[in-house]
């Protein structure tokens, strides 16, 4: 399975995508699209980057999936509504092209990856590249999205098994009433 994960930005959006096999994950490619070339006035210039960004991402790699990091409130609200919108750009551009797209937090990320949800960049971007076995550390914005690649490689197993798993509890033969044993 490939997936192509996103952690968006109106400035820098970060990708990364990575296959998965079973338990093993290998790094396929990650880097940032950038709209710092354009003007801070220039919204709708800058959402259409973004857009066509992602779309050339996943024509290119042909992910099966994507997964696309949550965005919370921030302290300013107008850099809230501006990020936001970085962020529908990106999830429209993935669902243009028949993407199935889970979201993720970067505590539910920092969890997965580094195992404590106030893990720092730094740490962030040294389990990226241990756990993807890559010669150097990769720019923060590539390391979170790759962090969001590998969240959703775990979570997805996880419920993958638990889709396969039995009802507990149940039993044949009478075993189980109501929750007590005969």
């Amino acid at each position: 399975m490939r997936i192509l994960g996103i952690d968006p930005g109106l400035q820098t959006t970060g990708f990364g995508v990575v296959d998965v096999d079973g338990h093993a994950l290998r790094y396929v490619a990650s880097g940032t699209i950038s709209t710092r070339h354009l003007g801070t006035g220039e919204l709708p210039a800058r959402l259409k980057v973004l857009f066509d960004g992602i779309g050339e991402l996943a024509a290119r790699y042909q992910p099966d999936t994507a997964a696309v990091e949550i965005v919370f409130v921030n302290v300013n609200p107008q850099s809230t509504l501006l990020l936001g919108q970085a962020r529908g750009a990106c999830l429209t551009a993935l669902v243009t092209r028949d993407l199935a797209v889970s979201e993720y937090t970067a505590l539910q990320m920092k969890q997965a990856v580094a195992g404590h949800g106030r893990a720092a960049k730094a740490q962030v971007q040294e389990m990226v590249k241990r756990l993807l076995q890559l010669p150097g550390l990769p720019g923060s914005d590539a390391a979170d999205a790759l962090g969001i690649a590998i969240t959703h490689a775990h979570v997805g197993a996880s419920l993958a098994r638990l889709g396969q798993a039995t009802v507990l509890g149940r039993s044949t033969t009478g075993r189980y009433r109501d929750g007590r044993t005969r």
